[in-house]
């Protein structure tokens, strides 16, 4: 059966290497994308991007929900949208820069005639409430999603880019060395230069086979 040529088949390790560096640059560009969203939306705490906010959990009061080092995604939300059992994000004072993330345990609308709605909230792992009252003014939204881990990767980015940019530009020079080394054509130029080669003559065995046809005769 007469079969068309075919070039030299493609190395397992090539093949491992494509697909391993494709997972890792489709994944390296969502990364680079992600982070530096969040980093420029993290400027100023008012900065909400399609009206979510998110923030990195670091402190235990909220476990097993919400672990050191997730990252929440909150859903800005008015009070009326807000209710008994959810886990809200808010600044427990004015004057500070600090936010919590919390579960509502009480709605009080109208608290004392005043027309605010106030929340009692309390941390899963706390045993005891809050000792204050969060009015509707100082609640930023409601938690709708958690990633694990990711809020200690993006605050890494957020404080040591100078470091991550180098590791990056490093990271992408040495896929394209492997790329180039098991590259199936970088191969093929190889084998077909050995091929290609001229031997030289074997000058020893000729004058040997002379010397042998002598004897016989």
């Amino acid at each position: 059966m007469n079969q068309g040529n075919k070039g030299p088949p493609e190395k397992k390790g090539y093949t491992a290497y494509v697909i391993a560096r494709k997972i890792l640059v489709y994944l390296f560009c969502i990364f680079i994308v992600v982070g530096a969203f969040l980093f420029a939306s993290s400027k100023t705490p008012d900065k909400s991007l399609f009206g979510y906010r998110y923030y990195t959990v670091i402190t235990p009061s909220m476990t097993p929900v919400y672990n050191v080092g997730d990252l929440v995604l909150v859903k800005i939300e008015s009070a009326d949208h807000i209710n008994v059992g959810d886990v809200i994000t808010f600044n427990p004072s004015s004057d500070s820069e600090a936010y919590l993330t919390h579960r509502v345990t009480q709605k009080l609308p109208d608290y004392q005639n005043t027309g605010i709605t106030c929340f009692r909230t309390k941390g899963d792992a706390n045993d005891t409430e809050d000792s204050f009252l969060v009015d509707e003014d100082r609640v930023i939204g409601r938690v709708t999603l958690k990633i694990p881990k990711l809020g200690y990767v993006i605050r890494f980015i957020q404080l040591r880019w100078y470091f991550v940019l180098p590791v990056a530009v490093m990271l992408w020079l040495s896929l394209q060395l492997l790329k180039m080394y098991f590259s199936p054509q970088q191969q093929e130029e190889s084998s077909g230069a050995a091929a290609s080669e001229p031997t030289e003559p074997d000058e020893a065995g000729s004058v040997r086979e002379i010397h042998e046809k002598e004897k016989e005769l």
